[in-house]
């Protein structure tokens, strides 16, 4: 299992918690620090199930200030994801070919259920 984390974020401690009280130790990839490259981030869409501009998060000022009012292609929203990867919702929890968006951090329960 593995989690794109953000340790100033709550949903994302959070997140992280719920799986160690589980006894999950999850690879921790601070995203902001080690950015997914523009195919890593194509493969996490897919196991998503997400487009690029779903996975926005609108609230940033780099969102405000760059893209707010814009009309992007998905590929261009892929381009300004890996370009600003505060813009990345998160956490994301993957395990196989499975992720989610742990927001609210029960979500990443879905992923221990099979």
């Amino acid at each position: 299992m593995l989690i794109y984390h953000n340790p100033r974020c709550s949903k994302s401690r959070g997140a992280l918690a719920l799986l160690e009280e589980r006894g999950i130790t999850p690879e921790v990839v601070r995203y902001l620090d080690t950015p997914p490259t523009r195919e890593e981030l194509a493969g996490l869409l897919a196991k998503l199930d997400m487009r690029p501009s779903e996975l926005v998060r609108r609230g940033e000022d780099v969102f405000r200030t760059e893209y707010a009012g814009r009309e992007l292609s998905e590929d261009e929203w892929l381009d300004a994801l890996v370009t600003h990867p505060v813009l990345i919702e998160r956490p994301i929890v993957v395990s196989g070919d499975r992720a989610v968006v742990a927001r609210p951090p029960e979500k990443v329960l879905e992923l221990l259920q099979d």
